[in-house]
């Protein structure tokens, strides 16, 4: 098969492509950046440098595909970033019909069902909307849950005040997975036919903030740990204050006060909670004490 991915080598994107370049596929992968083509083009694959953005380069990138893989990372720009977002998936949608693509899988994330009250995620709620209006194409919708991965950012908070917490309680339940699960699952949808409009859930744990600082907090030798629920403005100060975006800080802000209403997860608990992901928190703790380790 020719597949085309996007999401460059990242998290979920870089395990993609080499499996499904293992499994005998030719790949071409969508890079922003020319400076990834060197990398890219030593796994074996193709470099296409451009935007997702633009529909036209996307067309060129999907001309004889037999299946795409289509991510929106979770900011573009500085302004405007749930149009930004929503308006790359209108040219994902174009580009694949003008090219003819038969089967694409898209990376979603729990809660984009809900449009709005999510933070970035009602972007690609956006996104799913487009996708859904496709014709001749069968499309498969893999919400992820948050990335275990996000939490190697609270290290250095952690480190320096003892601090570990989000702007939502230690009881709330949060659905998480590990890049790995959602790249296996993503490189075995697109090899497989679809069928028509499908969703489905990549999760690989389900857990509470009390439950992660206990667990990462015995891997690194801080039984102390405990979560905080951080103030809504604090929070907001402390992403300012590192150099972020306003209009980002705010949509974050709003995602966490999306999970403390179980408007994120509400959908992946009305459907069954399903557990499908391999790699489980724990193994993910020694991950964590690794990087610990070496901050």
């Amino acid at each position: 098969m020719k597949i085309t991915t996007a999401g460059s080598l990242g998290n979920v994107a870089k395990p993609l492509v080499e499996k499904l370049l293992a499994a005998g596929h030719e790949v071409t992968v969508i890079t922003s950046k020319a400076d990834h083509q060197g990398e890219i083009e030593a796994l074996g694959a193709v470099a296409a440098v451009g935007s997702i953005s633009d529909a036209g380069f996307l067309t060129q990138a999907f001309s004889g595909a037999d299946a795409v893989y289509a991510m929106l990372p979770p900011a573009m720009g500085t302004t405007n970033l749930i149009q930004n977002i929503a308006a790359a998936g209108q040219a994902y949608a174009q580009a694949i019909e003008a090219a003819g693509v038969p089967r694409v899988v898209l990376l979603s994330s729990v809660g984009a069902d809900a449009p709005t009250g999510t933070g970035p995620v009602q972007g690609v709620h956006q996104v799913e909307q487009a996708f859904q209006q496709l014709t001749g194409v069968n499309v498969t919708v893999l919400r992820s849950g948050f990335f275990y991965v996000n939490f190697l950012r609270d290290i250095p908070l952690i480190k320096s005040n003892n601090l570990f917490g989000n702007n939502y309680g230690g009881e709330a339940r949060l659905a998480l997975t590990h890049p790995q699960d959602v790249a296996a699952a993503a490189a075995a949808e697109l090899q497989k036919a679809g069928n028509e409009y499908e969703v489905k859930y990549i999760v690989g744990a389900v857990s509470t903030g009390n439950e992660l600082a206990a667990l990462f907090g015995a891997a690194i030798g801080k039984p102390d740990l405990s979560w905080t629920m951080i103030p809504d403005e604090q929070l907001q100060q402390g992403m300012l204050g590192a150099g972020m975006p306003a209009e980002l800080v705010g949509l974050i802000t709003e995602m966490g006060q999306g999970v403390r209403a179980g408007l994120i997860t509400q959908d992946f608990f009305a459907h069954g909670a399903e557990v499908t992901g391999t790699i489980k928190l724990e193994q993910f703790a020694e991950e964590f004490k690794a990087r610990y380790e070496q901050a």
